[in-house]
This record gives structure tokens, sequence and C-alpha cells, in this order.
């Protein structure tokens, strides 16, 4: 079975991440529109450069949203109003791109355990995502929301349950679940909460203390990504794998781990 891995492409090293994804058949997921200069900015014109830069990307496509600031489900309508705008405008970019997936962070605060808190953000939540699920399956797009501050992955897990849309999915974490997750729950109880929506995971390691994106090989790494595949492949075979990694040479590094089609090894 071949792995479907895809590399982040930042603003930095854009042409270079497509180009190792161009020699060893892989897709590409976008961060450029996650950004608000990009977007308050001529973002057609970005859009236009980007659709020359991508077109002979030979996997798939996906693209991560805009995630500054926002909060979504917000007691405040003007913020929710701000975040359905970003919202909006990213999944009419993913779509022109030809993205069928955007990431957008869950947005929950984590170092609020209260449980008024925790059932409040849920039931704004609740009301907030199917109608921004309801504009993305109006564009072919399937939103994937991604854990970050949060401390149990019921968080995300209930809520997904709860709005019931088959344009609302996961994207897993791995780094993120090791770093703010209760002691208690380790990475692979993450998965094995929410592998019945995830269709794709973000990979890196960190050193257990600070959210950096380094290759699976690095020296001060706790993740062992040997044991962090063996669960993917058993729970999500078909989910999305994307090397979220700072460098290109990283993510170069990192390929050993999975299995790739034939077109990968040709150009070694």
């Amino acid at each position: 079975m071949v792995d479907k891995v895809l590399l982040s492409a930042s603003l930095a090293n854009v042409k270079d991440t497509v180009d190792l994804a161009v020699q060893k058949g892989l897709g590409v997921e976008v961060m450029a529109f996650a950004y608000p200069h990009i977007l308050d900015g001529d973002w057609q014109a970005t859009v236009t450069e980007y659709k020359a830069l991508l077109a002979d990307v030979p996997g798939e496509l996906t693209l991560h949203g805009p995630f500054m600031d926002m909060v979504s489900g917000s007691p405040d309508p003007r913020i929710n109003a701000v975040c359905m705008t970003r919202y909006s405008a990213a999944i009419r970019i993913a779509a022109e791109l030809g993205a069928k997936q955007i990431v957008f962070h869950a947005n929950f605060i984590g170092s609020l355990h209260n449980d008024f808190y925790r059932e409040g953000w849920h039931e704004r939540n609740v009301q907030f995502w199917p109608s921004v699920a309801d504009y993305a399956h109006e564009y072919g797009v399937t939103l994937l929301l991604e854990n970050m501050w949060e401390f149990d992955p019921t968080i995300i897990g209930n809520l997904l349950r709860d709005v019931n849309h088959p344009h609302l999915r996961a994207c897993f974490d791995v780094g993120h679940a090791h770093l703010f997750s209760k002691p208690e729950y380790h990475w692979s109880y993450w998965l094995d909460v929410m592998h019945p929506w995830i269709d794709e995971i973000h990979m890196n390691n960190n050193n257990g203390i600070l959210d950096e994106h380094h290759g699976f090989d690095w020296d001060q790494g706790v993740l062992n990504y040997h044991d962090v595949l063996a669960e993917i492949r058993r729970l999500c075979p078909d989910a999305d794998m994307v090397l979220e990694m700072d460098s290109v040479d990283d993510m170069r590094d990192s390929l050993h781990y999975f299995q790739l089609g034939e077109a990968a090894w040709r150009s070694s």
C-alpha cells in the first residue's frame, strides 16, 4: 500500500517544496493563504502565481486556511463575522487552486479547563460550523478542523459528531497532541478517538516543550514515527500525511519512513 504524502509549502520555501514534490511524485499543502497580509493584499495575483507554480504537482493539493486570532464560535457576533469572512475567502481560493481540502484550527482556548467554557464553546461551535461547511460544499471543498491547544480529543471529536456534516472533518496534528494534551492522553489515544473523522494528518518532530517543526530523525525529537505511522496505517490508511516541517531538507530526509510509489525511488 502506498502512503498519500504531501509536503507543506511555506512562503519561504514554496519553490523548493514544489520541486521536491514533483521529483518524488507527492502532493503539496499551501500555507500562503493562511496569512492576513496575503488575504488583504493582491491575493488574486498570488492565486495566479500559485496556479502556475503548482501546475506540475502530481499529488493532491490542500490548503492551510487562516488561523491567526481566529475565534470561531465566539460569543461576540462581530468576531464570528470576521471569521466567516476569512474562511469563506479561503474556501473560494482553495476551489480556484483545485484544492479539495482546507485546514482550519478549532480555536479552543486550551488554558481554560472550566466546564462552563467548554460547554459554551461546544454549543456555539455546533451553531457556527454547519453554514461554513454548507458554503464549502458549494465549492467542492471539505473543511478539516485541526487540534492546536485542545487538551482532550473529545473537544473536537464531540463537535464533529454533533455537527455531523460530510464537509466538516478533522486534521490530526501529532506534535500538537503530544505537546498540549493532558499528560494521560497519549497521541495514540487522540488517534483512537478521532480516527472516524480524520482525513489529514500533520507530522513533524519536537523536543516535547516547544511547537517546532523538525524532521522525524531530529536528534532532540521525542516522537517515534515508526510507531506513529504504524498506528496511522492501522486506523487511518487513507488519510493524507502532510510533512509540516520548516526545512525542505527535513522533509526530504523523512521520506524514507513512508511507503512511496516507484517514481519516488527512481528519482532518488
